[in-house]
């Protein structure tokens, strides 16, 4: 039995064949016993978010992108911010990621065009989700690494680096011998 992974990255292993999850970084949103649901953090689209929610949302121009978030429900759309004040009853994941789903908190965070500088945010379209026992096989399996999770991954300026970078720090955080090893084949 697993201890809920929440709060974790999983890291798509290199033997990872599910063209959904080659190098991927998800960042789960909540585990338990009957699942797992989680985004991918490192799959930006080239669709920008200022002209995707145009017709819903008053939206000033910026260069953000919406991000792929997994092959689940493709119409979802879901968002990751640093800003607690943003919604009244976000969900916290790592401190300073926060959830926010509602109609009302998109219209807060990407609306505003007086953000604090420090304010960052991503939207996602679709999910990565597991029924029940499926996550727990596939880690069994060998197909993901888990590594706890934090904000500068989650809104790294440089998405596309976020799997290796998270894979050379689990990498580091798993090794047998101490650095630097006498012979370079121990490591």
């Amino acid at each position: 039995m697993y201890s809920s992974l929440r709060g974790h990255f999983l890291l798509a292993s290199k033997r990872l064949n599910d063209p959904n999850f080659f190098r991927t970084a998800v960042l789960l949103l909540e585990h338990n016993e009957d699942g797992a649901m989680g985004l991918i953090v490192n799959r930006p689209s080239s669709v920008n978010v200022s002209n995707a929610l145009k017709g819903h949302f008053q939206v000033p121009q910026s260069e953000n992108v919406i991000y792929f978030g997994g092959p689940v429900d493709q119409q979802a759309l879901c968002m990751l911010h640093n800003q607690p004040s943003w919604g009244d009853c976000e969900l916290e994941v790592v401190p300073d990621v926060f959830v926010g789903s509602s109609a009302d908190t998109f219209e807060n965070i990407i609306g505003q065009t007086d953000q604090p500088a420090v304010s960052q945010f991503r939207v996602y379209l679709g999910y990565a989700g597991w029924g029940t026992g499926q996550l727990e096989d596939e880690i069994d399996r060998g197909d993901w690494h888990t590594l706890p999770a934090s904000a500068g991954f989650v809104f790294s300026e440089k998405p596309y680096l976020i799997w290796e970078d998270l894979l050379c720090e689990f990498h580091k955080q798993h090794r047998i011998l101490p650095i630097p090893a006498e012979r370079a084949e121990w490591n």
